[in-house]
């Protein structure tokens, strides 16, 4: 029994002992006497620390109240610096998402005495962070919980009431003691470093700031972020969800913004239809656009098998942070939409600890010169990469060739000859997971190309394409591209209702609680699987968007159109002894809106080809292929999801 009780002991207080840093770092300057041996300490005082909050003035009255809107920031931040007369940096989280649907895995909200004073801030990082020498700040987004104005999803209100703090911390904005009149407040207090962190909307947030250029932001930790919100309801002209923003809108507005913004709502409406062309509206709500102005470091963390906020947005986005020489590192697991707080606690509170000390203390840790890159290979295996993209990562022309059997080709290096098809008949009813378990047998609604079996290991790492040249019978035409790794493993159930883990009722705590806020949260484990395939990278598009993809048109039947495909970046392994398959499709069930015709497509292989991110180049992949004979066995793997109105800060709803 005692031991136990100290091994319980051990396990509590670990992530709050200070662990060595790499490299034997040491104190950066403006260091306060916190740190020691590389890491900020847990010295000041959780229980007695400053719980205020203040409303900060965005310049926007998009509630057409007479009057500039003002945003909620709730603070937590430890009383004793200030006492001695030094200031503070401040990890902020901006959410629509602190009262209607709660953060975590636990969906915490925030909380307030009769007074309302704040209580809990949900998440860990004031109870571990507070201690240590940081504020933490929690914003309530435009129209959302205690803030004035509207919801516009990624829009200027949204954006701005989260920069609008960032410049309250840094003496450019005004705050006030309450949401009608009250008093001037100043945040004398922080020395204006921030770092914004959160995952999904939150997440989305902080890359919109950082999009801004906006001073006093010195980092970010997007989780499962979206990088453009056109590619949250589109992909290439198709649409990939059953509603438009505007429903997200009114899912997260208080009962007052409710009342107010209707105006704001029409204009949700009318700027994204459901024809999949780019609006003004997206244009305003793509932040890659703006990569160049991003001053703050970057520590992306994503989901390889996140159907939500797909993993095409952390793609797109790493690769402008890159052209622009932007500090970064990635994180990439198996799961879907899941926090690393629930699939790596122990290790990413760590991480998290350093960066934020590196980047908003100025600790010399050296956690800017590790590997760039940790990926999940297996559950809860992880691989370092020094850099992501790995350096010999090429792009690869792979190209798809017939086989004796309709509908089952191979897929190598050479070209297929002149002339050659391959056909399919979309069927709404079937998706990827039917198309995958039936690689290797005719079905008429999808077209097969695989490799044979590989020698060695192949790792694709990034984004990648399919150019197809294709006809359709009738006037539209949705196409799917699908790579898919043919062979058993054991991966995280990404499917099931916690997308890769569960559960457990056992707890850990992670930094200082009070009795209205917790610092214990229930432990979770990797759902696992068997399985004999994976599908790990995914490509939809409209037919009809195969020009600039801004304006679609209808199609002429029988007329053949060149599209490039975009795959959604990855990072994954094929193991010596399985297979690559490419597959093509029409609608991807569960993921993909269908045309509004029944297509029968026809792909001309001679000019359709694939160009994957491969570490070696075309060294790894086999020269031919055996043409493959239908087996008549299905293979075993994920169900399909069901996605209805999903919401970027939750799991799938449906």
């Amino acid at each position: 029994m005692a031991a136990a009780f100290i091994a319980l002991i051990a396990l509590l207080v670990a992530p709050t002992t200070a662990l060595a840093a790499p490299g034997g770092a040491g104190a950066g300057a403006g260091a306060d006497g916190t740190v020691h041996g590389g890491l900020s300490r847990p010295d000041y005082s959780y229980a007695n620390a400053i719980r205020e909050s203040v409303w900060v003035d965005t310049g926007f009255d998009a509630d057409s109240d007479g009057r500039t809107d003002r945003v909620a920031a709730d603070i937590i931040r430890p009383r004793e610096p200030a006492r001695a007369g030094r200031k503070i940096p401040v990890i902020m989280d901006a959410s629509p998402y602190f009262a209607c649907c709660g953060r975590g895995n636990e969906s915490q909200r925030k909380t307030y005495d009769a007074q309302g004073r704040p209580v809990q801030f949900p998440l860990f990082y004031d109870n571990y962070f507070v201690p240590r020498g940081y504020a933490v700040v929690l914003v309530d987004l435009a129209g959302t919980n205690r803030s004035d104005g509207c919801a516009d999803v990624g829009g200027r209100y949204d954006v701005g009431s989260a920069k609008a703090v960032v410049d309250w911390l840094n003496g450019r904005a005004t705050g006030y003691s309450e949401r009608g009149g009250g008093k001037k407040v100043k945040a004398g207090w922080t020395n204006g470093k921030v770092g914004m962190i959160g995952k999904s909307w939150d997440g989305t947030i902080a890359n919109a700031v950082a999009s801004t250029g906006v001073r006093g932001l010195k980092t970010i930790v997007p989780i499962s972020a979206i990088s453009s919100w056109y590619d949250y309801y589109f992909q290439q002209g198709a649409a990939l969800y059953d509603g438009g923003p505007q429903w997200l809108s009114d899912y997260v507005e208080s009962a007052d913004a409710k009342r107010k913004c209707a105006a704001v709502q029409q204009q949700i409406v009318d700027g994204s239809p459901r024809n999949g062309d780019w609006t003004s509206f997206w244009q305003e709500r793509d932040y890659t656009a703006h990569a160049d102005k991003v001053r703050a470091s970057v520590l992306l963390v994503h989901g390889k098998q996140d159907l939500n906020v797909r993993t095409k947005h952390f793609g797109q986005w790493w690769d402008r942070l890159a052209a622009n020489h932007v500090e970064r590192g990635i994180r990439l697991s198996q799961t879907g939409h899941v926090d690393p707080f629930d699939f790596r606690r122990g290790t990413w509170v760590d991480t998290l600890h350093r960066w934020f000390d590196h980047y908003l203390l100025g600790v010399r840790n050296g956690v800017e010169r590790e590997p760039m890159g940790s990926i999940e290979r297996t559950p809860d295996h992880w691989a370092d990469s020094a850099e992501w993209p790995a350096a010999a990562t090429r792009t690869t022309t792979v190209r798809p060739r017939p086989g004796a059997v309709p509908g089952l080709g191979t897929l190598g290096l050479a070209p297929a000859g002149p002339g050659s098809t391959e056909s399919f008949t979309d069927d709404p009813k079937i998706g990827e997971d039917g198309w995958s378990a039936n690689v290797d047998r005719p079905t008429p609604a999808k077209a097969a190309f695989t490799t044979g079996v590989l020698k060695k290991d192949l790792r694709l790492n990034g984004s990648g394409s399919v150019t197809l040249t294709a006809a359709s019978s009738t006037t539209s035409a949705h196409l799917s591209a699908v790579l898919v790794d043919l062979g058993p493993a054991r991966i995280r159930d990404f499917a099931a209702a916690g997308e890769g883990i569960k559960t457990l009722t056992t707890k850990s705590c992670w930094g200082r609680s009070t009795k209205g806020d917790s610092a214990c949260y229930k432990d979770t484990a990797a759902d696992t699987a068997k399985v004999g395939y994976t599908v790990f990278s995914r490509g939809w598009a409209d037919l009809g968007h195969y020009g600039s993809g801004k304006h679609g048109v209808r199609l002429t039947p029988g007329k053949a159109y060149r599209i490039t495909v975009r795959l959604a970046a990855t990072d994954h392994v094929v193991p010596a002894g399985h297979r690559l398959a490419l597959i093509v499709a029409g609608t991807d069930a569960g993921l993909l809106e269908p045309a509004d015709t029944k297509p029968t497509v026809t792909v001309y292989l001679a000019r359709s080809f694939a160009r994957l991110p491969l570490v070696g180049g075309s060294r790894n992949v086999p020269p031919s292929a055996t043409s493959p004979a239908a087996t008549g066995r299905p293979l075993h793997g994920l169900p399909g999801p069901v996605l209805k109105h999903p919401l970027p800060g939750s799991a799938f709803l449906g």
